[in-house]
Formats: structure tokens, sequence, C-alpha cells
């Protein structure tokens, strides 16, 4: 598989769990807790820098920015 599909699949990947520990955060999760839920909702804010960073990771191996084209 080629690299940027493999990062793009992790950033991807990351956001989707963001996305759906925030919706599910005060769709269910706050019936039972408040706490619960804004415990979530603080982890889900910080998935979105973090896929940042994996998303924009180089590989090993890999030339990205130095690329003479």
């Amino acid at each position: 598989m080629d690299p940027a599909t493999r990062r793009r699949r992790r950033y991807f990947a990351m956001m989707t769990a963001a996305l759906v520990l925030f919706v599910s955060a005060w769709a269910f999760v706050r019936l039972w807790s408040v706490p619960a839920a804004i415990a979530l909702c603080v982890v889900a804010m910080a998935l979105p820098p973090a896929a940042v960073i994996v998303g924009n990771r180089r590989e090993p191996g890999e030339r990205w920015w130095d690329e003479d084209e």
C-alpha cells in the first residue's frame, strides 16, 4: 500500500474516532454520567491535533518535502 494512502487512512480513522466520541458523549453517555460525557469530549478534543501530526508524519525512507520534480 502507498505510504500516502496509509497516512490518509490513519488520519481519517482518528478523525472518525473523534467524531464518534463527541456524538456518543452527548447522544447517550450524558444520560448516565455527565462527567463521563465531558471526559469523552476532552479526549475527542485532543484527537484532531494528534491526527494532523500522524497524517503529516513522514514514513522511514520516504522522500516527501525534498523531492525534486
